[in-house]
């Protein structure tokens, strides 16, 4: 598909949140060609007030059928990404949605479901998951999809950076609770880390996790996990997460036949084995002897385009037929494994994948329906700079 290089792509944000706030801005502020935001929807008319070069819209149904727009970024709670997907997709919209894809797999399916039924084939849908457009994993992905890496034997993934306070979750009602958000880490913060593992290495077979709900906060939901991966090749996996730590940790560990990569503070260092470990320990006549390694700092420059790069790949996917960076369609993976871990730590036994997602949706369902946590919510609205303070670096 291509365009005119003069078409522009009139874009609709529901959900004027901080993520939908910084969409829009970002867009307004030129930092996204082609594109404008012709119509913004949120039921608090003070945020769609912010922005009155667009038609305001008090639901994102309204907005799906104004004929206002050409595509619309879902930034709602999580819960509506698919009732809203849905209805965008029927209308023939094209459809950018936040992370996470939806709150549990069967969600998904229905979501997925709608985009296979589409009316247009042309219909774009894609999803925010910009850590992808970070060089440090991509860098990593391509030595593992061409081979030079070799195959791996064990990831190890601390990821502890994702600190947040009282004062966030009090923010809104429907964060952290089972209701309102159908998770809390995993759903809310880890949607990235967990796309990015099944992104560099695949999905896991199975998952044992350990999740620890309202250890560190107020909430009813988790903030606090640790979770044992297994992969289709043997290869195993620990996943630890928490918004209850500072300064926190983020450190990747990659152990596979050509040596050691570790990510962390910007960096990536690959201590590599000048001889396959396997073909080495079969080969040697020694009994204690290791491989020579070649110490190797790859260099990498900034964390990539993140949030603009995902909207401009958006834009360009539209008006000229680019291959998306996160297509939707890959977003149930993270939510799948994010479920499974839950899961898991409900049912205190290993799940295997593919997950049932009618189960799991049942087990939430219980879940909401039992609930007797009571929400303390103070009404605050995090400034540009607070919210900056949000992203990894």
């Amino acid at each position: 598909m291509s365009t005119s290089p003069s078409k522009i792509l009139r874009i609709g944000v529901v959900g004027i949140g901080n993520m939908g706030s910084s969409h829009v801005t970002t867009i307004n502020d030129g930092k996204v060609t082609r594109c404008q935001v012709t119509a913004v929807a949120d039921g608090d008319a003070e945020r769609t007030g912010r922005f009155p070069k667009a038609k305001a819209f008090k639901t994102g149904k309204e907005l799906v059928e104004s004929g206002e727009v050409d595509a619309v970024i879902i930034a709602t709670p999580h819960f509506d990404h698919t009732t809203l997907g849905t209805a965008a997709l029927a209308a023939g919209l094209h459809v950018l949605v936040e992370k996470p894809l939806s709150v549990h797999k069967a969600d998904c399916e229905r979501l997925i479901a709608a985009y296979h039924a589409r009316p247009k084939k042309e219909q774009i849908f894609g999803a925010m998951f910009n850590q992808r457009t970070d060089p440090h994993y991509a860098k990593v992905r391509e030595l593992i999809v061409n081979g030079e890496l070799g195959e791996v034997r064990r990831v190890n993934w601390i990821v502890t950076d994702w600190f947040r306070t009282e004062a966030y979750y009090g923010s809104s009602g429907w964060r952290a609770t089972w209701k309102g958000e159908g998770g809390g880490v995993l759903v809310n913060q880890c949607p990235h880390n967990l796309d990015l593992i099944q992104w560099m290495f695949g999905m896991p077979t199975s998952v044992r996790a350990f999740c620890q709900f309202g250890k560190w906060h107020d909430i009813e939901t988790e903030d606090a996990v640790t979770a044992y991966l297994e992969f289709p090749n043997g290869a195993t996996g620990v996943f630890i997460t928490s918004t209850g730590e500072t300064p926190g940790t983020n450190r990747l560990e990659i152990a596979a036949e050509r040596g050691r990569i570790v990510i962390q503070n910007g960096k990536v260092q690959w201590t590599r084995n000048t001889v396959a470990m396997t073909e080495f320990s079969k080969t040697t006549d020694s009994s204690f002897g290791r491989p020579d390694v070649w110490n190797i700092d790859i260099p990498i420059d900034g964390s990539g385009g993140q949030h603009i790069a995902i909207l401009q790949n958006f834009v360009d996917a539209v008006l000229d037929g680019v291959p998306l960076i996160a297509p939707a369609v890959e977003g149930m993976n993270s939510v799948e494994i994010a479920n499974a871990c839950i899961y898991s730590s409900l049912t205190n036994a290993t799940v295997q994948f593919p997950l049932d997602g009618a189960k799991y949706e049942q087990a939430l369902q219980k879940l909401i329906a039992e609930s007797k946590f009571v929400k303390k919510v103070a009404k605050r609205t995090a400034s540009a700079d607070d919210f900056a303070k949000s992203h990894q670096k």
